[in-house]
């Protein structure tokens, strides 16, 4: 079988991965600059202020894992179980489902449909 993807398919996967990729680098980037959104949206969510660079430092984290190739199917993993945090806050705060809760979603299968199409393995392993 070949193990490399097509040229369609590994730019496709290139397209899908970066629109979520470009939305983290946001959001970790105002949470690292902590700005007053920021703080306005911590204070909400019920979690501490203090916490934003600890949290926009660790998102960068993940996606730094993510984006390297060998180790991309363990940072999606990471990615997937930080997202998760992010819906289970706005859950318990009682947010719109489809605009706050299940963004968190949309953007962890993002994630993953662009690994899928980049990532042979992955291809292999769920086949």
């Amino acid at each position: 079988m070949n193990t490399q993807p097509s040229t369609k398919r590994r730019w496709a996967g290139r397209v899908v991965t970066a629109l979520p990729v470009l939305f983290l680098i946001f959001d970790l980037a105002i949470k690292i600059a902590h700005i007053q959104p920021v703080t306005d949206a911590f204070a909400r969510l019920g979690v501490p202020d203090h916490l934003a660079v600890t949290v926009g430092v660790l998102e960068l984290v993940c996606l730094l894992i993510y984006l390297i190739p060998q180790t991309a199917v363990l940072g999606a993993i990471l990615c997937t179980g930080f997202l998760g945090g992010a819906i289970m806050l706005h859950v318990r705060v009682g947010d719109p489902l489809f605009s706050h809760i299940l963004f968190p979603v949309y953007i962890g299968g993002l994630l993953w449909a662009g690994l899928y199409l980049r990532d042979p393995r992955l291809r292999e392993l769920i086949a």
